[in-house]
């Protein structure tokens, strides 16, 4: 059973840095391409981030490029996005997927971005 667990959210200021994680199982991580999606208050979900397997090549919607890194342990079967320079729109619930199962989505973790 494919499982993806998300954490690291939680209240952080304007400028300021959070890690997440997703910790997966179920299927052989490193073989899979791994993304980021985020959720706002009242939008739609949006693709934040993405990484490959093998090269670890890595993707980046507009708004978060410089400020966001992408990186995966294949070790740990682990997902990684340090978010750095945050700002208040970067407010959401953060997913983690994989392309193994394209249509599971696990609980999220939340990141609100507030003084």
């Amino acid at each position: 059973e494919v499982q993806l667990v998300e954490s690291g959210g939680g209240l952080v200021q304007p400028g300021g840095s959070l890690r997440l994680s997703c910790v997966a199982s179920g299927f052989t991580f490193s073989n899979y391409y791994m993304s980021w999606f985020r959720q706002a208050p009242g939008k739609g979900l949006e693709w934040v981030s993405g990484i490959k397997s093998g090269s670890g090549s890595t993707y980046y919607t507009d708004s978060v490029k410089g400020r966001f890194t992408v990186s995966r342990d294949n070790a740990k079967n682990t997902l990684y996005l340090q978010m750095n320079s945050l700002k208040s729109e970067d407010t959401a619930l953060y997913y983690c997927t994989t392309s193994a199962v394209p249509n599971y989505w696990g609980q999220g973790t939340q990141v609100t971005v507030s003084s």
